[in-house]
């Protein structure tokens, strides 16, 4: 791999940073304890795509892209997957002479060599990024069902049929079955997996950018096997089938480190378990990439810098209310502050922050859990969730006695969030006295980079978009915002995205997902009206007097700028 030294020659060489400029952040990257590399692309100096091109021209080797190319499975299988994925390198391309080989490192003669004999064949070696070699080594995988179906042999289904659990769960089928499954939903960026038993199968779901899609069904049979096996990992009751059971796991390889957290519930098939993957290696995200507005990023960086008051974040499950939280946590997390979570469940490990789990089996609830934290002498709190009325009136309670505290609320928008803490009986001058800002949010899907096309809207479109939707007040703020110019006041002049559909993207155009939001930050004017307990329909007046972004409209702004898609907002928004 590069050396130190030779990422310094080559970013120099290109004239990206000046070495006067690599010693003043020296002391940066020593603090970041990221890698020079890690450093270059976190902070924007260079992209992965970029750097990788000038350690081309530094090798004098050429550059090659494979994002789009479908290699044959009998070039592929020349260099054998162990040793492809170990030494970074890919077979894409041969004649009767020549092989050519991506690589990260042109220096890696043993291998090539080896590559060399093996083959019979010369080579010609080309440069590619970290990211492509890692996408591309997915072509060696065989379709999950296909994968699966070989370890599923007759004669394992006779074992699983009369066989002990806790034997069972140890046996090789049964560890490969599972292991298969998990490694699946990990190369899929699955957020959950489901497996559910029914009358005559065991069906296999994979919710893969907050859509549930079927990947495979297994013989009815595998059932009691693969449960025993999760509830091992899990160190749960294997002997337990009435009750439903919680428990977690950890999966750590070179390549990555997940935290799985399942949930098994006994239904009328059997016993149906969730897991929920939670990625502990790829870092928390900045608000930036959370894809906040620059409007709403400031209102946001404005209220996190306050020392007391409270910030909400509302939303339905599932819309990425905890990332957003973590996120400011993780800004707000330096040596001079104390910070304490209460929590159900600790999704993430954030280093340097005293996080606490609620236990109600105990007693240890949110309420008594905040109860105890104000005793630990902390600067900022997080609450999980405010679920009923003694959470809120002790966090409100707490951001009035000079302490920050982060929290969540399940209200559809941010205006909403105020009449419901006044439902939950929060005084109505304590709620506009420490309310700093509320932020709503959905997760919307990304359009596929990689086969993303545009086009305009015909006149049915713009009338289904009527009905559901206030567009002149959209195109209002579309214009205020200076997303379009006001010439192009018309939508059927206005160009939109959406993916085709590709390999990347399993053919049905999205990739990813992005927050749409609704960020409300509490002024005089609202702060009275909260006081004198006014309608939502009056809070509203207000919000568009100061010109808050609206959920919706953050969505239209996203899909005019080809973040995602209209009918990915008409689905979000209307959930």
């Amino acid at each position: 791999m590069l050396t130190t030294k030779q990422i310094k020659e080559i970013i120099i060489n290109n004239k990206i940073l000046s070495e006067k400029e690599f010693t003043d952040i020296g002391p940066e990257i020593k603090k970041s304890k990221l890698s020079l590399e890690e450093y270059l692309y976190e902070k924007k100096i260079i992209s992965e795509d970029l750097f990788y091109e000038a350690v081309a021209n530094y090798f004098n080797i050429p550059f090659i892209n494979l994002k789009n190319k479908i290699i044959l499975p009998d070039i592929l299988q020349l260099i054998p997957e162990s040793i492809a994925k170990t030494h970074k390198i890919i077979a894409f391309e041969k004649d009767d002479q020549i092989l050519k080989l991506a690589c990260l490192d042109p220096k890696n003669l043993e291998i090539f060599d080896f590559i060399e004999r093996k083959t019979n064949l010369k080579l010609k070696i080309f440069i590619t990024t970290p990211l492509i070699i890692k996408e591309t080594l997915k072509q060696y995988r065989k379709p999950l069902e296909t994968a699966v179906e070989k370890i599923i042999q007759p004669e394992m289904v006779e074992k699983i049929e009369g066989g002990d659990l806790s034997k069972l769960a140890q046996e090789l089928p049964i560890i490969k079955i599972v292991d298969t499954l998990l490694d699946y939903a990990i190369s899929e960026n699955a957020s959950d997996i489901h497996i559910e038993p029914m009358e005559k199968n065991l069906v296999i779901r994979f919710r893969v950018d907050g859509i549930l899609k079927k990947v495979m069904e297994l013989p009815k049979s595998s059932n009691a096997g693969v449960v025993a096996r999760i509830k091992i990992l899990s160190n749960l009751k294997i002997d337990e089938h009435r009750m439903p059971q919680d428990g977690r796991f950890k999966i750590v390889t070179p390549d990555y480190k997940f935290s799985f957290r399942v949930s098994v519930l006994p239904i009328f098939d059997g016993e149906k378990i969730v897991l929920r993957l939670l990625k502990e290696s790829g870092g928390v995200l900045d608000l930036e990439q959370l894809g906040f507005l620059p409007k709403n990023l400031e209102i946001i960086k404005r209220n996190i810098k306050k020392p007391h008051g409270m910030i909400l974040v509302t939303g339905p499950t599932g819309s990425g209310k905890t990332t957003t939280l973590y996120t400011i946590l993780n800004i707000l997390n330096t040596a001079e502050v104390n910070i304490s979570t209460i929590e159900d469940p600790i999704e993430y490990r954030l280093t340097g922050i005293n996080q606490s789990q609620v236990n109600p089996r105990i007693g240890y609830t949110f309420a008594t859990g905040l109860r105890s934290l104000l005793r630990q002498d902390p600067n900022v709190i997080m609450v999980g969730e405010i679920r009923d009325n003694e959470t809120a009136n002790i966090a409100i309670n707490a951001a009035l006695t000079g302490h920050l505290v982060l929290s969540t609320l399940h209200t559809n928008d941010a205006i909403t969030s105020l009449p419901r803490l006044l439902d939950m009986q929060v005084p109505a001058f304590l709620i506009a006295s420490t309310i700093n800002v509320i932020v709503a949010q959905r997760l919307a899907r990304k359009i596929c980079p990689n086969c993303i096309q545009s086009y305009n809207l015909d006149k049915k479109q713009i009338e289904e978009l009527k009905k559901n939707f206030e567009l002149d007040s959209i195109m209002q703020t579309l214009i205020r915002e200076k997303i379009i110019s006001p010439k192009e006041k018309n939508w059927e002049s206005l160009l939109f995205y959406k993916g085709k559909g590709c390999k990347q993207c399993d053919n049905n155009g999205y990739k990813g997902r992005v927050g749409i939001y609704e960020v409300l930050e509490l002024n005089e004017e609202l702060r009275d009206l909260v006081t004198k307990e006014a309608d939502t329909d009056q809070l509203k007046k207000i919000t568009k007097k100061h010109e808050m972004i609206t959920i919706l409209e953050d969505a239209f702004i996203k899909a005019k700028n080809g973040l995602t898609s209209l009918e990915e907002i008409i689905r979000v928004t209307k959930e």
